[in-house]
């Protein structure tokens, strides 16, 4: 084969010229250098920015995410403690209106106890004044009655007086018994 390289003859299409796998080793060192001098860490650095844009999307995500939760748990407590308070508001008004029920019913048994009071004084004064009139009447039927049985007059006032006392008397120890 050398020989028919050195005779002029064409060279095969299988055999590289070595001139040429010269020329293309120094091509692609350069090129290889270019790639890794300023293409590489320009890729490098866009890389790193967008790791570092989607981890801080994440952590954004997640304080978010975090926050949420913080203002849901408030929500919830602040939610408890209205509930506790309504009830408190519920439970107040319940006494305050059983307060007010017993208050009206304690005034409604005092006016009903001062009325049957002043019932049974006005009964009281009633029956006294009818006992008055009665004696005074029973007084009087009685002298008149005694005096007929007697046959004496008894208009005499104090004698009077005293024979309707004696009698009425008499007559209020029999009711007695």
């Amino acid at each position: 084969m050398l020989s028919i390289a050195s005779d002029g003859v064409e060279h095969s299409p299988i055999l590289p010229i070595w001139q040429e796998i010269v020329i293309g080793s120094i091509s692609f060192a350069l090129l290889v250098f270019v790639l890794l001098k300023f293409v590489m860490p320009r890729m490098e650095a866009m890389y790193q920015a967008r790791v570092e844009a989607i981890e801080g999307g994440l952590k954004r995500a997640e304080e978010a995410q975090a926050e949420a939760n913080k203002l849901l748990e408030q929500y919830k407590a602040q939610l408890a403690e209205v509930r506790t308070e309504a009830a408190k508001i519920r439970d107040d008004a319940r006494a305050d209106a059983e307060a007010i029920r017993a208050d009206i019913l304690a005034k409604a048994r005092e006016e009903a106890d001062r009325i049957i009071a002043a019932g049974r004084e006005s009964l009281a004064v009633e029956r006294q004044t009818i006992v008055r009139e009665l004696r005074a009447e029973v007084g009087t039927l009685a002298i008149d009655l005694a005096s007929k049985i007697v046959g004496e007059s008894l208009a005499d006032e104090a004698r009077r007086r005293g024979t309707v006392e004696r009698f009425l008397n008499e007559l209020e120890s029999a009711g007695a018994r």
